[in-house]
C-alpha cells in the first residue's frame, strides 16, 4: 500500500512531507520521494529504499518549495529502484500514485507512438504523460486532469503538482482511500488521516470517484461526473488518527472499502506485473511438482477460504486437496503422506488455537508447513516451514472481510504457481490467470458501488427470522460466507447450501416468508443455478440475486432483488462477489442497531479451545 502526502505551505515543505511519509511507514515500501516547485520549476528528489536515505539525499541537496508532493512505494510495476520510485515527472508535471492502472499496457504504447519516452517500468508514467500530452494540446492543469481521469481503468489514487502552478494541488481517487486535511492558509493530501495528524485535526475524506482542486485557501471536490460537490471536514483527534474510521461509521466499513486498496498490496507481492508472471519468495524451498497431496485446515472464514480455493488447487493444478475445520482435524488425526506432503493452515491472527494444534498434528507426520497468515511474526508463522503473508493490514473489525479477500487473492497466486511447477497451465494460460488477478482491484471497486442498492433491501432483510444462502463452484464457500457473516453480525439464523443440495432437504423450509440469496455470476454452473432459483420461486421463496448483467437478463422469474455485478472472467469472481455478501450482513445488522465492529460473544483472535 503506497503512500501519498502533498503539501501546500507558507514554509519550505520537503522535511514535513518526508515527516508525514514516515507517519505512513507502517504500510510497507520499498522506495521513497518527493517533488517540489523552486521558483515555479519542478525538483525531485527519490532514493531506494528506507525513508533515511532520501533524508541523507535531501540533507545533501536541500529543496527549499514551499509546495511539494511525496511518495512511498510499494513495488507494482518494475523493480524497487530509484527510477521506479515516485514521483514520475514531465517538464509539466509530477504526479504520485497508489494502486494499479490496469490499461497502462495500451496507453504507453499508444504514448510511445506519438513520441513520448519513458524513464521508468511503471504504470504511474503513462499517468504523468497523459496530462502531458492534453495540456500540450491547449488544456490547462485542472481541465487536462479531468479528460485523463475517466480514461484509466483499475483502482488509484493520485496527487498532482504542476510546473509554474505555486498554488495548486490535484487529487483524485478510484479506490484506494485519500483525504484533504485543511489548516490555516495551508493545504494537505494523505493517504490516511495519521499522516496529517501532525499538521491538521480537520480532515475531509474524497468519496469513490471525486478529485479535488486544493489551493491554500480553498478546496473544491467534484465527483465522477466532474460535478461540484460538498465534502464535509470533520475533527479527528491526532492521537487516534492511526484507527481512524476515516468517513465511515465503523471499522468494518472501513475495512470492507479498503479491500481494493489491500489487494493491491497482496497482488504486487506475488504477482509481477510487467511480466505477468506468479513469483514465490519461497520458490527454492517447495517444489510443487513433487507434491502428492495438499491438506487444508482453518477455523472460521479462514476456513471458508480454503475451501474456495480447493476448486484453484484441483483445477488449475491438478493436486489433490483435503480440508477440514481444524477443531475436527486435530482430534480426527487423519493418515497423511508419509513423503511430498504439505499441511496448509490459515489464520488470521497467527494465533488460533484449533488451527495451531492441527499445525503441530501435521509436523509430526512429516509434513511440509506452509502458513497463509496475516500476522507474519505469529505463533503458527514461527513454527511453519514456510509462510505466506497475505498482507492485509490490521483489522480492527471482528468479523473478518479484507483479510478473507487478501487470503483468496494468495491463495490464488499459490495455485497458479502449483499449476505452472506442474505442468498443468503453460506461460500463456499463467500470464491470462495473473491479468485476471490484476483486475480485481478495480472490479472491487466498482463491487463497492452497490452499496446504496444493498442498503435499501437490508432494511427487509433485517425483518427475517432465517435466510438462505445458495451458489454452485466457488459461490458455494461464498454463500457459507455469507451465511456466516450474517450470524455473527445480525444474530438472524441462516445458512449456506451447495445450491444442488436445495432438493435434498433444505427445499422443505422455503416459504414466502423466507428469503434466499443466490450467489451466481453467469459462468459455466449459471444454468444449473438458474434452475435452483426456479424451485425456490415455485414455492413463493423470496430471492436475491448477486448476479452480472448477462445473468440478470437471461433470468426468466424476476427476484424479489437483483445486486448487479461487474462483468469478469469466472475463475476468480469470489473475492469480487465476496463484497456484497459483506454488505448484506453489514447493512442488515447495522439496520438492526447491533453493534458490527464487536458482535455478542465472538473475539477477533480464538486463542483458547
Amino acid at each position: 500500500m503506497c503512500g501519498i502526502v502533498g503539501i501546500l505551505g507558507k514554509n519550505p515543505v520537503a522535511l514535513d512531507v518526508v515527516e508525514a511519509l514516515r507517519r505512513l511507514e507502517y504500510r510497507g515500501y520499498d522506495s521513497a520521494g518527493v517533488a517540489t516547485l523552486e521558483n515555479g520549476k519542478l525538483t525531485r528528489c527519490r532514493a531506494e529504499g528506507k525513508l533515511r536515505n532520501l533524508e541523507t539525499k535531501l540533507s545533501k541537496e536541500p529543496l527549499s518549495g514551499l509546495i511539494g508532493i511525496g511518495h512511498t512505494r510499494w513495488a507494482t510495476h518494475g523493480r524497487p529502484s530509484v527510477s521506479n520510485a515516485h514521483p514520475h515527472a514531465t517538464d509539466k508535471l509530477a504526479v504520485v500514485h497508489n494502486g494499479i492502472i490496469e490499461n497502462f499496457a495500451e496507453f504507453r504504447a499508444e504514448l510511445e507512438a506519438d513520441g513520448f519516452r519513458f524513464e521508468s517500468e511503471t504504470d504511474t508514467e503513462v499517468v504523468a504523460h497523459l496530462v502531458t500530452r492534453e495540456m500540450n494540446r491547449g488544456l490547462k492543469p485542472v481541465e487536462a486532469v479531468g479528460a485523463i481521469l475517466p480514461k484509466l481503468r483499475g483502482a488509484f489514487a493520485l496527487a498532482f503538482l504542476f510546473s509554474g502552478e505555486e498554488d495548486l494541488l490535484i487529487g483524485a481517487r478510484n479506490g484506494p482511500p485519500l483525504a484533504v486535511g485543511i489548516g490555516d492558509g495551508e493545504m494537505y493530501l494523505g493517504s490516511d488521516a495519521f499522516a496529517l495528524a501532525p499538521f491538521t485535526t480537520m480532515i475531509a475524506y474524497l468519496e469513490d470517484g471525486d478529485w479535488a482542486i486544493l489551493h491554500r485557501n480553498s478546496v473544491e471536490f467534484r465527483n465522477v461526473d466532474g460535478q461540484v460537490v460538498n465534502r464535509q471536514a470533520q475533527m479527528v483527534a491526532a492521537g487516534a488518527a492511526l484507527v481512524d474510521k476515516g468517513n465511515h461509521r465503523h471499522f468494518m466499513a472501513k475495512e470492507i472499502h479498503e479491500q481494493p486498496e489491500v489487494v493491491t498490496h497482496t497482488l504486487t507481492t506475488y504477482i509481477d506485473m510487467v511480466s505477468r508472471k506468479v513469483r514465490m519468495p519461497f520458490s527454492e524451498t517447495l517444489d510443487w511438482s513433487k507434491v502428492d497431496r495438499l491438506t487444508m485446515s482453518a477455523c472460521g472464514t479462514a476456513y471458508l477460504a480454503g475451501l474456495t480455493a480447493r476448486y484453484w488447487f484441483e483445477s488449475l493444478a491438478r493436486l489433490p486437496v483435503e480440508i477440514d475445520v481444524a477443531s475436527e482435524f486435530r482430534y480426527r488425526e487423519p493418515p497423511m503422506p508419509a513423503s511430498n506432503g504439505v499441511a496448509m493452515f490459515l489464520s488470521q491472527s497467527g494465533e488460533t488455537a484449533d488451527t495451531l494444534a492441527s499445525l503441530r498434528y501435521a509436523k509430526s507426520q512429516n509434513q511440509t508447513i506452509l502458513s497463509v497468515v496475516n500476522v507474519p511474526t505469529s505463533t503458527i508463522a514461527r513454527e511453519s516451514h514456510i509462510v505466506a503473508p497475505i498482507t492485509a493490514g490490521p483489522e480492527i473489525g471482528v468479523a473478518s472481510t479484507k483479510a478473507f479477500s487478501c487470503k483468496l487473492v494468495t491463495l490464488a497466486s499459490l495455485a497458479i504457481a502449483a499449476g505452472r511447477m506442474r505442468g498443468v497451465i503453460d506461460e500463456a494460460r499463467e500470464a491470462e490467470l495473473v491479468q485476471e488477478l490484476i483486475m480485481l482491484p478495480g472490479l472491487m471497486t466498482q463491487a463497492l458501488k452497490t452499496e446504496v442498492d444493498i442498503s435499501r433491501l437490508a432494511q427487509r432483510l433485517g425483518k427475517a427470522k432465517d435466510v438462505l444462502y445458495i451458489g454452485r463452484g466457488t459461490s458455494f464457500p461464498l454463500a457459507l460466507e455469507g451465511a456466516l457473516k450474517l450470524k455473527e453480525l445480525s444474530y438472524i439464523h441462516a445458512e449456506g447450501y451447495a445450491a444442488g443440495e436445495l432438493k435434498h432437504g433444505p427445499i422443505a423450509l422455503i416459504d414466502e416468508d423466507m428469503p434466499v440469496i443466490v450467489v451466481a455470476p453467469h459462468d459455466h454452473l449459471f444454468e444449473k443455478t438458474a434452475s435452483n432459483m426456479h424451485e425456490v420461486a415455485a414455492r413463493g421463496g423470496r430471492i436475491i440475486l448477486i448476479t452480472d448483467e448477462k445473468g440478470a437478463s437471461e433470468i426468466s422469474i424476476k427476484p424479489d432483488s437483483t445486486i448487479i455485478m461487474p462483468t469478469m472472467p469466472s475463475t476468480f469472481t469470489a473475492m469480487v462477489y465476496a463484497i456484497p455478501v459483506q454488505l448484506i450482513a453489514y447493512h442488515t445488522a447495522l439496520g438492526m442497531g447491533k453493534d458490527v465492529d464487536q458482535p455478542r460473544n465472538l473475539a477477533k483472535s480464538v486463542t483458547v479451545e
